[in-house]
């Protein structure tokens, strides 16, 4: 080994050493029979290669973890592996998904843009590649499309706009959407006096950084200036969101936690559903989210586990603020706050989170648009959750109920999801507020059929 000092401070100074280091302790822990052929599978890690945890997954999630555009045939996901419009526009008659939809009807897009690209590089395929590669399915229709950075939406608007209009209900092209954030301006509505029926609230949301290009197009290195950035962010945060950030367990990209967190660690926040899984679907893989796993990847969490940031997943950011109870308001209190102090850091450094007055906060697919927020609460309402209708009422009311496992899953013993509906069109206290009215609703329906009251209960739904 070099003795030099100028030598040895270098490769300090580079992160190289400690890089070493790391991969030294792990190879004594583990004591593989051949620590050569270990070492070389260690260092085999993205941009050129892809990481040892990701060759534990199935060859078809691999092909998307490198640093190339997904090419599997046997996922029939071969769209555009170059990352290269073709010249013809590919079969979309049996796709179900909004982007199919706005090609059949108006196929001159695909000849208009096929040519075209942003200022950095994203190209019709990059956006449309998820619609085409998986067809969906007639009772579950997706966008088809992502951002691959923040211009797509512009450089691409006549195709992008019929389907931001589609997904939020015939959103005008000239609207504006209005944005809120002021605490003051939540209702203040006991939504569950009781304390029996709201099991936990929550409010999530993304952010993406302005100058950095989205999950499905950005570069290794920008990958990494973008954790940089944000860490740096939510370490500034201070009182009850205070916290450490955590790699991914296997990521080479935190200097000061290199090789991330443990496989406890990690399976610990999953099973309490607070961190995301690998890409484990052709959606994401076709997007592009899969590229280089799981570098410049992890989450932050305050001390008390009830604030998390989701670095680069789907998203740039990933905000959750969640406790147990009813109380929204506090829960959307560190939410405000945590997305106020991350901002101040990043103009600091130069950068801001993507907003227009058309679109709001700009997020990777359009979906996610406007607000990109969902403030929900996990409800135990056996009685009015077993009608037949009960999922039209919340929609009358601007809600969405789920099943406790997220979207199209079963109810398990009458507890719901419940949250807002809308993202875009509608500011976030809008939206909050929606929330509390309708839950509020829901809660005391629940309490008049306990009473032997559903009459009531029949009359007032009657009457929306």
């Amino acid at each position: 080994m070099d003795k030099d000092p100028a030598n040895v401070e270098y490769l300090r100074e580079k992160g190289v050493a400690d890089l070493v280091d790391v991969a030294i302790q792990e190879l004594v822990k583990e004591k593989p029979e051949n620590a050569m052929e270990w070492m070389r599978d260690y260092f085999d890690y993205p941009p050129h290669g892809i990481s040892k945890n990701v060759k534990k997954l199935d060859g078809w999630i691999q092909v998307g973890c490198g640093d190339k555009a997904y090419n599997c045939a046997e996922k029939k996901a071969t769209f555009a592996p170059d990352g290269a419009t073709p010249d013809e526009m590919p079969d979309l008659s049996k796709h179900s998904n909004f982007m199919a939809e706005v090609l059949r009807e108006q196929p001159e897009l695909y000849a208009k843009y096929k040519d075209t690209y942003t200022k950095n590089g994203v190209g019709l395929a990059k956006c449309i590649k998820t619609g085409v590669d998986n067809p969906g399915h007639p009772m579950i229709k997706t966008c088809g499309i992502v951002a691959g950075d923040e211009e797509s939406y512009t450089v691409f608007a006549d195709l992008f706009e019929p389907i931001v209009s589609a997904r939020h209900g015939g959103y005008a092209r000239d609207a504006v959407h209005p944005t809120d954030m002021e605490l003051s301006h939540v209702l203040d509505t006991k939504i569950d006096p009781s304390g029996k029926y709201v099991l936990t609230s929550r409010v999530r949301t993304g952010r993406s950084v302005r100058g950095i290009r989205l999950p499905p197009s950005i570069g290794f290195d920008e990958r990494r200036e973008l954790e940089r950035v944000c860490v740096k962010g939510l370490l500034n945060l201070k009182g009850v969101l205070k916290g450490d950030y955590y790699p991914l367990n296997g990521s080479m990209s935190y200097r000061p936690k290199l090789g991330g967190m443990s496989h406890k660690e990690e399976e610990f926040l999953r099973s309490a559903g607070n961190l995301f899984q690998e890409p484990d679907s052709t959606l994401l893989l076709a997007s592009g989210m899969g590229r280089h796993w799981p570098d410049a990847r992890g989450i932050y969490h305050n001390t008390a586990k009830n604030f998390f940031v989701w670095v680069g997943e789907e998203d740039h950011l990933r905000i959750v603020s969640m406790q147990k109870g009813d109380d929204i308001k506090d829960v959307f209190s560190r939410f405000a706050i945590a997305c106020n102090e991350v901002q101040k850091v990043l103009t600091s450094e130069g950068y801001d989170f993507m907003h227009n007055g058309h679109l709001g906060f700009i997020l990777t697919c359009p979906s996610n648009l406007g607000t990109g927020l969902r403030a929900g609460q996990m409800l135990q309402i056996p009685l009015i959750s077993a009608r037949k209708d009960f999922k039209n009422i919340c929609k009358k009311m601007g809600l969405q109920a789920r099943g406790a496992a997220g979207v199209d899953s079963a109810s398990v013993g009458g507890k719901w999801d419940i949250s807002n509906a809308d993202r875009l069109g509608k500011s976030e206290v809008e939206l909050v507020n929606i929330m509390i009215n309708g839950n509020a609703k829901i809660v005391r329906w629940e309490q008049l059929m306990e009473q032997g009251r559903s009459a009531e209960v029949e009359k007032e739904i009657a009457a929306m």
